[in-house]
């Protein structure tokens, strides 16, 4: 998951990762098997997957150590498979809409056109509230996030790393070409930071041989939003794993108090470690982008916590709310180590 997506569930160090190699090594062709394991970039912490039928020779009759599997992981189409009883289709993101979900599947925006219909999907979620039914399913996953608009940052080559079948290696099969297999692992890091340490938005490598560079910053940056979007998909998969669908999402087409539907709110602009408002007829539920916390709540909280999560403090809240019983609900989230308004950090950052 960490590989396709390129967001560090395990929250490592780029520095303890260099120490032992690459997290994950896709492999799509066994030809450049033996000088990836020759090279830096495996270490004792790295799972390799390399295609089926591969032959190296180690020198001393070993076997290399490397995840065998069936299919392709990069390709759209295309089917990856491990073992007998593990199968992941990858798809392109302009055809997911029209296909049927029958198990676990990778979407991947593969050019341009996936690019223009991955954002027009996100504002028609801004707009009136109706994501893309797809990316709502548990067992469905966006690729390359970093590059997408999502708050949290690609780790880069100490994460992941795909060597495609002509030899190059980037961090994802629609990458901007870091370097050739066999090269350390310093190497394609520096390439790495060089890349985007010139880029406007990050992450300009995962996608930069399938989206144009000025083409991804510019929907990007006249989206801001983006990183809010990506957890509210995530908040919809997490409770559609649990047999809930259909939920609204506070900020996205409405609020739960229709009061509160025009005021812009910080917590909206930008993607954040503020938790999410959702509810159904039924219930209503906070969740927490950064833990992936899903937490029920009756629906008479729910309008005291989005008049926190949107209004920001309690002296605002107050004009939609009762104040103490806005204390009592803001106190009862901090106990959780759950903030309901953005903190100064994260304003910072939105305003750079």
């Amino acid at each position: 998951m960490a590989w396709a997506t390129g967001r560090d569930s395990q929250q490592e160090t780029a520095g303890a990762e260099l120490q032992n190699g690459c997290r994950t090594v896709v492999l799509e062709s066994s030809e450049h098997l033996a000088p990836v394991l020759a090279s830096d970039v495996v270490g004792a912490d790295t799972l390799v997957f390399a295609p089926e039928f591969f032959q190296v020779d180690t020198g001393d009759g070993s076997s290399p150590d490397a995840a065998v599997y069936g299919g392709s992981a990069g390709e759209p189409g295309a089917e990856f498979s491990l073992g007998t009883d593990f199968y992941l289709q990858v798809q392109s993101y302009g055809i997911s809409g029209y296909m049927s979900v029958i198990g676990p599947t990778l979407v991947r925006v593969a050019d341009t056109a996936d690019f223009e219909a991955y954002i027009a999907d996100a504002d028609r979620a801004r707009q009136d509230g109706t994501f893309p039914e797809f990316l709502a399913s548990p067992v469905v996953q966006l690729a390359d996030l970093p590059a997408l608009g999502a708050a949290h940052a690609d780790s880069g080559p100490a994460l992941r790393l795909y060597v495609a079948a002509t030899g190059t290696v980037s961090t994802s099969p629609g990458g901007r070409t870091l370097g050739v297999a066999g090269e350390s692992l310093a190497v394609l890091e520096a390439e790495w930071n060089r890349v985007n340490g010139e880029a406007v938005r990050p992450c300009a490598v995962s996608l930069g041989a399938a989206v144009p560079e000025e083409f991804r910053t510019t929907g990007l940056a006249e989206r801001p939003w983006l990183g809010r979007y990506l957890a509210a998909l995530d908040a919809l998969r997490n409770l559609a794993s649990r047999a809930t669908t259909g939920a609204s999402v506070s900020g996205f087409g409405g609020r739960f108090l229709p009061a509160l539907a025009k005021i812009s709110s910080p917590a909206d602009a930008m993607g954040t470690e503020v938790p999410l408002l959702l509810w159904t007829d039924e219930a209503a539920y906070v969740y927490v982008p950064n833990t992936n916390r899903m937490m029920q709540l009756r629906r008479e909280a729910a309008g005291l916590v989005e008049a926190l999560l949107v209004c920001g403090s309690v002296e605002a809240a107050a004009a939609h709310a009762d104040r103490e019983k806005l204390l009592q609900m803001e106190r009862a989230f901090a106990d959780m180590s759950v903030p309901l308004r953005v903190q100064p950090r994260e304003r910072s950052r939105a305003g750079r």
